[in-house]
């Protein structure tokens, strides 16, 4: 009998991308492996991205991950990363902590994932001392980000902000537009380019695009997302296509 995995997501309410990038990158995975998944979510309310928005809608995590607990899924990741971001530094582990235990109180022990928490890990597995990073938030959001970042013991040395306020439209924004954006960044001694530091804005579909014109690995919010998801449930963290963190040399 194969074996299903649950993997739960807290999503903002209008975003669409990690509901599509997350079950495409697990879905490629069965080709090659023989685990199964399901995809189940809750939302938070979220329009603009903008901080005060995004710190309302964190109020509303503690009850998804209470109604996914009672789905019992087997992960659970919080898929916003500039929400926590905005939180503060090194919000991601106090995120993390207390999503745990609303799972714990309520029967279930369910390890949580955030997506912030997942960039900063996969950056550290990637071995990454100097980065480049593209974010479709406004610029004050993007700094933010970049300095959340840097406080992890990383060096941004450079950074493109798409200033795309309404969270609808970051998740039109189309991938192949990517690549050159990445032609405007200085990759001088780059370790990694962080080709989306949004699991909203869409990237999936460009990122073996970008590392071939580059010579540099890429990572992205979603894939670092599945990556530690993967990590989390005690499976081999391999996806075809999904770039070199997923490429099973990590």
């Amino acid at each position: 009998m194969q074996k299903y995995y649950r993997i739960g997501q807290i999503v903002p309410s209008s975003n669409t991308t990690m509901e599509t990038e997350i079950p495409a990158m697990l879905t490629a995975r069965q080709s090659i492996r023989p685990e199964r998944f399901t995809f189940h979510s809750s939302r938070m309310r979220m329009k603009k991205v903008v901080k005060e928005e995004l710190a309302a809608m964190d109020a509303e995590s503690d009850r998804c991950a209470v109604e996914l607990s009672d789905a019992r899924v087997d992960v659970l990741g919080y898929a916003c990363l500039v929400a926590l971001m905005a939180m503060g530094l090194g919000y991601h582990r106090q995120s993390e902590k207390r999503l745990t235990g609303r799972t714990q109180e309520n029967g279930a022990n369910i390890p949580v994932v955030t997506s912030a928490g997942a960039l900063i890990e996969g950056l550290k597995v990637m071995n990454a001392q100097k980065i480049a990073v593209v974010a479709p938030y406004m610029k004050p959001l993007t700094e933010l980000v970049v300095n959340y970042i840097r406080e992890e013991g990383f060096e941004v040395m450079d950074w493109r902000a798409l200033e795309i306020p309404d969270n609808l439209d970051v998740a039109q924004h189309d991938p192949e537009n990517l690549p050159a954006i990445v032609q405007t960044l200085d990759l001088t001694d780059v370790d990694v380019i962080v080709l989306s530091a949004c699991v909203q804005m869409p990237s999936l579909p460009v990122i073996a695009k970008v590392e071939a014109m580059t010579g540099k690995p890429v990572l992205t919010a979603a894939v670092a997302t599945t990556y530690c998801m993967l990590k989390s449930l005690g499976l081999e963290a391999v996806v075809p296509g999904a770039g070199a963190l997923l490429s099973g040399a990590h």
